[in-house]
């Protein structure tokens, strides 16, 4: 009877723990999986990097384009302002590409 309850007990007991195993495999790469999580939402992806970029540079291009066209229409009710020195003046304003 004490040898079935012995071979029963040892039968059983990879069942019983294999619950266990999983537990404590998880619970130990929690801290690894937090870890690549914040690095993850702390850091730029190259293609974030380039998509932030290219927003930056439309808006400043469209600054420029206001600019430019404010500075022209102004040329052409005052001519004499853009005038320098009898030669026309180029714009003179923001510029994207030197920001």
């Amino acid at each position: 009877m004490r040898n079935l309850v012995l071979k029963l007990a040892v039968l059983t007991l990879p069942l019983t723990t294999g619950g266990c195993v999983k537990t404590v495999a998880s619970v130990v790469k929690a801290p690894f999986q937090a870890a690549g999580q914040v690095v993850d939402w702390t850091t730029t992806s190259q293609d974030e990097a380039d998509r932030n970029y290219g927003r930056k540079m439309r808006k400043k291009e469209a600054r420029e384009g206001r600019e430019r066209r404010e500075y022209e229409k102004q040329c052409r009710k005052h001519p004499e302002q853009c005038q320098f020195q009898g030669q026309p003046q180029g714009y003179d304003g923001y510029r994207a590409a030197n920001d």
